[in-house]
């Protein structure tokens, strides 16, 4: 599998074959799905919280004698009956960790991949190499590849590249990822994958079986 390789003026400077089995497999939607759902409740902080009868302040004097008042019998105002009480089987804090099995997280970036192949939806840039931090030299590449209204992500080999870093930082519609990190849910929330060429051989390394 060939791809065409452009420079960031969106001009054909070259090719590159990729990893049939990494970019060109049928999509396992079953893995994606699974593999989403993990890494989703993997962000989740799980520090929620509630106070039960023990953890609310005050109540330790007996509001009321237990007998002659003509009410129910009561021994303190924190109950979870009261107004103002300790809350019963509320939420506690806990983790959502949930690890994935690595072979199953790589077939469900690699049905990503080559789905958004099939879909035509990846560009291959030969740098991404600045010289200016300006968001606006930025938005001109993105309008040199016809690509300003597009909801993006940056696949990148290049690691303390601060001008690509600094130039996309205010843009809503581009994140930027390190190809060595790309999770499942980086590659699929994204309408196109823009990704260096150095990045299509590290991928193909990270996910080849």
């Amino acid at each position: 599998m060939k791809f065409d390789v452009i420079d960031i003026k969106g001009k054909k400077i070259s090719d590159i074959t990729a990893d049939e089995n990494v970019f060109g497999i049928s999509p396992n939607k079953a893995a994606i799905r699974q593999a989403i759902l993990s890494e989703m409740n993997n962000m989740r902080q799980g520090t929620h919280s509630s106070k039960n009868r023990a953890q609310v302040n005050g109540g330790g004097k007996k509001p009321r004698k237990q007998k002659g008042s003509g009410m129910a019998r009561a021994g303190t105002i924190r109950s979870p009956l009261w107004k103002g009480g300790g809350t019963v089987f509320g939420p506690e804090p806990h983790s959502y960790n949930h690890k994935l099995p690595k072979k199953l997280s790589k077939l469900a970036r690699k049905s990503v991949l080559s789905g958004k192949v099939a879909d035509g939806s990846v560009v291959v840039i030969d740098s991404f190499s600045m010289d200016s931090h300006k968001t606006s030299e930025f938005v001109s590449i993105l309008k040199s590849l016809k690509l300003q209204e597009k909801k993006l992500t940056l696949l990148v080999s290049e690691q303390g590249n601060d001008n690509l870093d600094m130039s996309v930082r205010n843009l809503y519609n581009v994140y930027l990822v390190d190809s060595r990190k790309a999770s499942t849910y980086d590659l699929i929330d994204c309408d196109v994958l823009v990704i260096d060429r150095d990045s299509v051989t590290i991928l193909a390394e990270m996910l080849r079986d």
